[in-house]
C-alpha cells in the first residue's frame, strides 16, 4: 500500500524512529571526536565528508548539485549553507567542549519552538495562534530551565558559553528552517549537497589556517567524524527526503520529540554523564511545548484524515 500523510505505514513509522536515533546520537559523535580534533577540524570534517557522500547519493539518485535549476535557489541554499550549517555546526563543536552531549540534544529539541517568533515576524500570514504562544512560553522556560545558574555543574568558567553556544546553534537551524520555506522549490537532495557544500567551503580554510592539517587520527575520534559525516549529516538527508516525500513534513516533526530524548539516553548509557535534574525538567518543558504548538496542526490533520473534503 502507498504511504500517504494519513496512513504513513510502517516503512515511513521505522525510518523516523531511525532518523530521531541518528541525530540524537550526533551530539555524541561529535563529543567522542573532540577528543581527537579541535572544534574547526571537528565541523570542517563533518561538513567536508558529509558533502562528498551525500552530492555521490545526490547524483545517483539523479538530484546532484547541478539540479538546482535556478541562479535564486543555489543562492538560497548558500546562505543556508553558511548561517544554518556551518555556523551551528561550528557552535555546536566548541560548545560541546564545555557541556554535556545530553545538553546538546535538548537544546535542539528547542529548534521547532524558536522557529515560532521567527514566522511571526517574516511570514505573519501563516500565523501562530494562542496554542503556539503557549507552547513557545513553555519552551522558553524550558530553555532558561537548563541554560539557569543550577541547570549543569559549572565544572569551568565556559560552561555558561557552551550552554550558549548550543542554544545559539539550535537558533541558527530555526532560521534556516523559516528561510528554507521561503526558498524556491528544488529537488531536496540537491538542495541539501549544495547547503553541505557551501558549509565545508567556508569551515576548511578556517580550520586549516586556524589549526592545520591533524597531527594524528586517534582511532575513536576518527571514527566518531566518520560516523557524524555519514548518518547524521549524510544519510539522514535522504532519509527525511524519502519521509517527507511521502508522509509529509507534520509526520517528519514527530522527530521532534525523539531526538533530545534520545541524546539524553546515549549521554547516561554510553558518556557515563551524570545530569541534574533540572535538566529533566527542561525537557519535559520543551516536548510539552511543542506537543502543544503542534495540536491545533495535528488536529486538523486529523479532522482532514477523517473528512478527506476538509473543513
Amino acid at each position: 500500500m502507498t504511504a500517504t500523510p494519513q496512513r504513513p505505514g510502517l516503512t515511513n513509522w521505522l525510518m523516523i524512529i531511525t532518523l530521531g536515533i541518528i541525530w540524537g546520537s550526533a551530539f555524541m559523535s561529535v563529543r567522542l571526536t573532540l577528543e581527537g580534533f579541535t572544534p574547526w577540524q571537528t565541523a570542517a570534517g563533518r561538513t567536508l565528508l558529509g558533502a562528498l557522500l551525500l552530492t555521490a547519493i545526490g547524483t545517483g539518485l539523479g538530484q546532484g548539485p547541478h539540479k538546482l535549476g535556478s541562479k535564486r535557489g543555489t543562492a538560497i541554499a548558500v546562505i543556508i549553507g553558511i548561517g544554518a550549517v556551518a555556523l551551528p555546526f561550528a557552535l555546536l563543536s566548541w560548545g560541546q567542549q564545555h557541556v554535556p552531549s545530553a545538553f546538546a540534544g535538548v537544546a535542539m529539541g528547542a529548534v521547532p519552538l524558536l522557529v515560532l517568533p521567527l514566522v511571526w515576524l517574516f511570514s505573519p500570514e501563516e500565523g501562530i495562534g494562542p496554542r503556539r504562544i503557549i507552547g513557545m512560553l513553555l519552551g522558553f522556560a524550558g530553555i532558561l530551565t537548563i541554560t539557569g545558574p543550577g541547570a549543569l555543574s559549572a565544572t569551568n568558567d565556559l560552561t555558561l558559553w557552551g550552554r550558549l553556544a548550543c542554544i545559539g546553534a539550535a537558533l541558527c537551524y530555526a532560521c534556516g528552517s523559516v528561510l528554507t520555506r521561503r526558498a524556491p522549490a528544488m529537488p531536496p537532495l540537491a538542495f541539501a549537497s549544495v547547503t553541505l557544500i557551501a558549509a565545508a567551503l567556508t569551515l576548511t580554510p578556517i580550520a586549516l589556517l586556524r589549526d592545520g592539517l591533524p597531527a594524528a587520527w586517534p582511532r575513536t575520534p576518527t571514527l566518531a567524524l566518520l560516523y557524524a559525516a555519514a548518518l547524521p549529516t549524510a544519510l539522514a538527508a535522504v532519509i527525511r527526503v524519502r519521509v517527507i516525500t511521502t508522509a509529509g513534513s507534520l509526520f517528519m516533526s514527530n522527530t521532534s520529540y525523539m531526538v533530545p530524548v534520545w541524546s539524553v539516553i546515549f549521554g547516561i548509557a554510553l558518556m557515563d554523564e551524570i545530569l541534574p535534574d533540572t535538566l529533566y525538567v527542561g525537557l519535559a518543558l520543551i516536548l510539552a511545548g511543542i506537543a502543544i504548538s503542534q495540536s491545533r496542526a495535528r488536529a486538523a490533520h486529523s479532522s482532514g484524515k477523517n473528512n478527506p473534503g476538509g473543513a
